[in-house]
């Protein structure tokens, strides 16, 4: 192995062959596989020489020892770099990363049309009442087609926590299609910001509920946000009001969702994201027939998964080229990752 060589692992899977397929055209990068139960023997050299790890988003399928905390870390002395495999970054600390000099890195904006879409999908369906409706016509029951009787979605409000990527994307395609209201409670951007997006501004969590017919979670998973939506934020939604999140699981208290539900606090719920992935076949949020669910699939279409792959594998590129990654998660990390960078590669980032 040359000299020069940058060495990148990744684990279990990438999103798609482009990110293998571009890396490949390099000859001074290098790349390892390495799977949830690789033997320490194999794995150690990997870990030792590393200087990227391109890191699954989930973590049920991602082993604990494999996944970007202090233990991780301290066997990886070369590692530079965290580059996740979606927007998301639950298995990784941005804490302990910070603390090694390691920079993290996601690709958001690379899922934002599949999440949006799914999003807009699940509005239409539970609005609709097209999951009833389909159960009863197969059932074989007697029914009346006015008890599916469903409601318009053209000049309703939607509520969206988290305008980034994705959460920019649903307000424009509702405000776009369904000429609707929009609203946003994003605390780190102003007024004039979120105008520039097509949402008002909400001045608190609990002024958007109280006016959102549909509620919509697109932020990211962090100890700021986890339970933010609980028993007092949901019996803050209007009566006829869906609750829908294609965010992270945690996000939302599932157990108080249940009891807002049976107490029909609000109308219903659209729910790809779970705490425990998949969710156990008796979770009772699968009892409900006006919670439609899936297993965390918003973003995986396959041009979502293509897109990621491209971003992710050209991201990668520029780190170990020496630039600053536009999607760098603790910037705060970055004199410390340059001095490292600087003495593990022989060569300083750009600044």
């Amino acid at each position: 192995m040359a000299p020069n060589t940058k060495r990148v692992f990744y684990a279990n899977d990438v999103a798609a062959p482009i990110y293998l397929e571009i890396l490949a055209q390099r000859p001074d990068i290098h790349v390892d596989k390495i799977v949830n139960d690789t033997p320490d023997v194999v794995l150690e050299p990997i870990l030792t020489h590393g200087h990227a790890y391109q890191i699954g988003s989930s973590r049920q399928e991602l082993a604990m020892n494999l996944q970007g905390y202090t233990p991780l870390l301290a066997r990886c002395p070369n590692l530079l770099v965290l580059s996740t495999n979606g927007a998301g970054f639950d298995t990784v600390s941005l804490a302990d990363a910070t603390a090694a000099g390691v920079a993290v890195v996601n690709q958001a904006g690379g899922n934002k049309e599949g999440v949006a879409e799914h999003v807009m999908a699940m509005m239409l369906t539970l609005s609709k009442r097209i999951v009833q409706s389909d159960h009863a016509m197969r059932s074989g029951a007697v029914y009346n087609r006015r008890d599916f009787m469903g409601d318009d979605v053209q000049g309703r409000t939607i509520g969206i926590i988290g305008l980034g990527h994705v959460g920019s994307r649903v307000a424009e395609l509702c405000r776009g299609l369904f000429q609707m209201r929009v609203i946003a409670y994003d605390p780190y951007q102003t007024a004039a910001e979120l105008a520039v997006k097509g949402a008002e501004k909400a001045a608190t969590l609990e002024d958007m509920l109280r006016v959102a017919d549909y509620v919509s979670i697109n932020c990211p998973h962090t100890a700021e946000t986890r339970g933010m939506m609980g028993a007092a934020q949901f019996a803050m939604m209007q009566p006829h009001a869906f609750f829908i999140t294609t965010a992270r699981g945690g996000i939302h208290n599932e157990d108080d969702l249940a009891a807002a539900l049976t107490a029909k606090q609000i109308t219903g719920a659209g729910l790809d994201v779970w705490e425990d992935e998949p969710p156990p076949s008796d979770h009772p949020l699968l009892r409900f027939d006006n919670v439609l669910v899936s297993p965390h699939t918003a973003g995986i279409t396959r041009q979502s998964r293509h897109n990621i792959a491209r971003i992710a594998a050209e991201q990668m590129l520029d780190i170990l080229d020496g630039k600053k990654p536009p999607r760098l998660l603790n910037p705060e990390v970055w004199p410390a990752y340059c001095d490292r960078f600087a003495r593990i590669l022989g060569f300083r980032p750009e600044a």
